[in-house]
C-alpha cells in the first residue's frame, strides 16, 4: 500500500492495491477466522467459542423468522466494526492478517447479495403479487418456528402437525372455493403462487449454500479462493464508496502495524495474552573501579544493546533447526482498566499512522519508569504453527536511584477456538432399505430444508435496509474492546507442544537479555559480579518454568 497520513482524512497512492491473501506463517489462524463468513448453523454456536476474558452475545430480534444464521450475523458484525465511519480502536490481531477476514466477510456479503437478488425477485412475482396468501404462509411458519424454538431448527411434533394441518386446509379450500370466476381464480392461485415460488427459491438457496461450503472447506484445507470484492477497487475518481472503502481496508492494515498496545490487568496485553510467566534482575550500580566514576548511560543503551543481541536469536552454534526469525519491536503500553469497554489510540505530533515515533519511544523509555504514563517495553514476537500460537517475550529496563532493573515477561496466545477450524459436513440421513430391511443405507439430504427456504426468502427483499433486518430478526455484538485475534483464542496449555513451545523460548531470550546487559553495563564501568550471579540463579530457575497467572495478584 501507498504511505499513510496519520490524520482523519487518509490518503494512499498510488491507487487501490488489495493485498494478497494470507501471508507466510500465518495462513491458519486467518483461515479459520476467515471460514466463519461462509458457515451455516445457528448464530448461538458462537457462543461457545467465548474465552474466559472475552465474551460475544447474541442479541434477540422481533420475530425469529428474520434472524441471521451464523455466517450472515458475523460477516456483518465484522464489516460494521472493522471498516464503519465512526468505529472505536481495535486491537492488534498478532498471528493473522485481519483485512483477509474483512475481505471475506466482504465476499460472502456479495454472494448472499447476488442469492437475496433473486430471492427478492421471486417474491415479487409469486408472493407481492399474492400477499394474502404469502403472509398465510409466512405466518404458518412463524408460528411453527416459535413453538420448535428459535434455536431448535427441526420443528417438533406439534410445529409438524400443524403444518400438515394447513396444507390438509388449503386442499380443501381449493376443492370446495365457494366462489367462481376471477375471484375464484385469484384465491386459488392465492394459495398456490408461494408453494411454487419456494420450489423456485430452494434451487437458488441450494445452489448458493454449495458455493459457500466449498469456500469454507477450502479455507480450511489449506488454499482456499481468495476474496473477490470489486467494490473496494474504485475505477473513476468519482466512485465515493468504492473509494471510502479502499481507505477502511487500508486504515485497518495501518492500525494492525500500530506499536501501541493495552495491558487490562488480569486479561493481560490485549491481543497478546496474559503474562504466564515474570523473572526480574534487580542490583545495585556499583564501580568496578572505586577510582573511576561510573560512565553515564540511560534505560536506552542498555535496550538497544538487548534490541541488536535478539535479532541474532535465530542463529545457532548448531544446525538444528531452532528458533525462526523473530519479530523484535519496540512497544509503547499504555494501561486500560480490567474492564475498560473501549480503548483510544495515541494521537498528536508524535505519532504517525498510527506508530509512535522513534524519538518519542526513546523519551518514555527513558524518563517514564514511574508514576503515571505509558510504558516502553522491548518485544521478542515468535507466531507459531502456522499463526496458531503467539508467543510474546517482553523485556524492559528502569534505573530508580542507584538500582537497575531488568525484567523478562512471558506472553502467551493460543490457536483460535476449535469452532473455526471444523470443516463442514454433508447432510445425511441413514434409512433401512426397502427389500433388504435389515441392511441400511446412507442418503444425502439437501443442504437448505424447507425452514431454511422460507428464512431467507422472508429476509432476502429487506436485506436492502440492514438495520431494519437487524432488529426484527437481530445481529451479533462483538466483546470490546474488540480484537479479531484474542476474542476467540483458546489457551495453549491444553496443547502439549504449544505449551512446550511457549516455556522453551523463555531460557534462550532470559540468557541473551541478561547477556546483553552486563555486556552495556561493562563497558560502563559497572561492577557486575552481584548481577552475573543473580543471572545465574535465574538461569537456574527457568530451567524447569510453568504457566501462570501472573497478572492476577494474590494480595
Amino acid at each position: 500500500m501507498g504511505a499513510v497520513v496519520a490524520d482523519s482524512g487518509f490518503d494512499f497512492s498510488p491507487g487501490a492495491q488489495v493485498p494478497l491473501q494470507g501471508s507466510a506463517g500465518q495462513t491458519a489462524a486467518t483461515h479459520a477466522l476467515a471460514s466463519a463468513a461462509y458457515r451455516d448453523g445457528a448464530v448461538t454456536t458462537l457462543l461457545d467459542a467465548n474465552s474466559e476474558w472475552h465474551k460475544s452475545e447474541v442479541k434477540k430480534g422481533r420475530l425469529s423468522l428474520f434472524e441471521p444464521n451464523l455466517g450472515e450475523a458475523f460477516s456483518r458484525a465484522i464489516q460494521i466494526r472493522m471498516l464503519g465511519g465512526a468505529r472505536e480502536a481495535l486491537i492488534q490481531s498478532f498471528g493473522t492478517e485481519p483485512q483477509t477476514v474483512v475481505e471475506h466477510c466482504l465476499a460472502a456479503t456479495n454472494i448472499r447479495k447476488a442469492r437475496d437478488t433473486k430471492l427478492t425477485l421471486v417474491m415479487a412475482v409469486f408472493g407481492l403479487l399474492f400477499l394474502p396468501g404469502l403472509l398465510l404462509w409466512l405466518a404458518v411458519f412463524q408460528l411453527r418456528r416459535t413453538i420448535a424454538g428459535a434455536k431448535d431448527r427441526r420443528a417438533g411434533a406439534l410445529g409438524t402437525v400443524l403444518l400438515v394441518a394447513v396444507g390438509g386446509l388449503v386442499v380443501l379450500f381449493l376443492i370446495k372455493l365457494p366462489f367462481s370466476g376471477f375471484l375464484g381464480i385469484y384465491l386459488r392461485a392465492m394459495l398456490v403462487a408461494p408453494v411454487i415460488g419456494w420450489l423456485w427459491a430452494k434451487q437458488i438457496c441450494e445452489s448458493t449454500a454449495r458455493d459457500l461450503r466449498e469456500r469454507w472447506s477450502a479455507l480450511l484445507s489449506g488454499g482456499g479462493i481468495g476474496a473477490k470484492i470489486p467494490e473496494a477497487v474504485p475505477k473513476s475518481p468519482g466512485e465515493v464508496d468504492a473509494e471510502s472503502l479502499r481507505q477502511s481496508l487500508a486504515r485497518l492494515t495501518a492500525e494492525q502495524q500500530s506499536n501501541a498496545v493495552f495491558y487490562a490487568g488480569p486479561k493481560g496485553i490485549l491481543g497478546m495474552g496474559t503474562r504466564w510467566g515474570s523473572w526480574q534482575l534487580a542490583e545495585e550500580l556499583n564501580r568496578a573501579d572505586p577510582a573511576k566514576e561510573i560512565h553515564g548511560f540511560r534505560s536506552w543503551d542498555v535496550i538497544r544493546a538487548i534490541h541488536d543481541q535478539l535479532r541474532m536469536l535465530e542463529r545457532g552454534p548448531l544446525h538444528t533447526g531452532g528458533f525462526p526469525t523473530p519479530s523484535v519491536r519496540h512497544w509503547i503500553v499504555a494501561p486500560v482498566g480490567e474492564n475498560a469497554g473501549s480503548v483510544s489510540r495515541p494521537e498528536g505530533q508524535d505519532v504517525d499512522a498510527y506508530q509512535i515515533k522513534n524519538h518519542e519511544i526513546q523519551r518514555i523509555c527513558n524518563e517514564q519508569q514511574f508514576g503515571a504514563g505509558n510504558r516502553h517495553y522491548l518485544g521478542v514476537q515468535f507466531t507459531l504453527w502456522d499463526g496458531q500460537l503467539v508467543i510474546t517475550m517482553l523485556i524492559t529496563v528502569t534505573v530508580l536511584h542507584e538500582t537497575l532493573r531488568i525484567e523478562v515477561t512471558g506472553h502467551a496466545l493460543g490457536p483460535v477456538h476449535p469452532l473455526f477450524t471444523t470443516k463442514p459436513s454433508p447432510k445425511t440421513v441413514t434409512v433401512g432399505k426397502t427389500v433388504k430391511f435389515w441392511e441400511t443405507k446412507t442418503r444425502e439430504l439437501p443442504l437448505t430444508d424447507t425452514n431454511e427456504v422460507v428464512r431467507l426468502s422472508a429476509r432476502a427483499p429487506l436485506t436492502w435496509f440492514p438495520n431494519l433486518l437487524d432488529h426484527l430478526g437481530g445481529k451479533l455484538s462483538l466483546p470490546e474492546p474488540f480484537g479479531l485475534r484474542h476474542a476467540w483464542a483458546a489457551k495453549p496449555w491444553r496443547h502439549r507442544f504449544m505449551a512446550d513451545d511457549a516455556m522453551r523460548a523463555a531460557a534462550p531470550v532470559l540468557r541473551v537479555v541478561h547477556t546483553a546487559a552486563i555486556k552495556v553495563l561493562e563497558d560502563h564501568g559497572v561492577d557486575t559480579e552481584r548481577f552475573s550471579g543473580r543471572a545465574m540463579n535465574l538461569s537456574g530457575m527457568v530451567q524447569d518454568p510453568s504457566p501462570r497467572k501472573a497478572d492476577v495478584y494474590d494480595a
